[in-house]
């Protein structure tokens, strides 16, 4: 029963035949997603919630060859480094793959990314 917005017991009732809910212990809730896919989830968000690595994520899902961190450099007004930088992070995420060829690294989405990550992907 609630009284002014909080919860009141009946005198006369005893407090271990009352239900859990008025007892004030809160059932658990089911979760959706198991803790290690939020933290994956989680993880891939922060990789993509900078501006320049959400554009970076698009520009590498619409080419179909891989980008080379020069093409970045020429589109950005970043320097190397930092689009370096921003790359690593898409890395450590999961979510690209590198290949080099001389001085150059090649970027491009990695192939086989978890269902729910490609739908994040997809979902921009």
């Amino acid at each position: 029963m609630f009284v002014n917005g909080l919860c009141s017991i009946p005198m006369m009732a005893k407090l271990d035949v009352l239900p859990e809910r008025e007892r004030g212990v809160c059932c658990a809730l089911e979760l959706e997603v198991p803790p290690v896919r939020a933290t994956e989830l989680a993880d891939v968000l922060k990789a993509l919630s900078d501006p320049t690595r959400l554009q970076m994520i698009l520009a590498l899902r619409a080419s179909k060859d891989p980008v080379c961190i020069c093409d970045f450099t020429a589109t950005f007004e970043l320097s190397q480094p930092t689009l370096s930088h921003h790359m690593a992070k898409l890395r450590g995420a999961g979510l690209v793959e590198a290949t080099r060829q001389g001085i150059w690294a090649y970027y491009r989405l990695k192939p086989h990314l978890p269902a729910h990550v490609r739908k994040i992907i997809d979902a921009l």
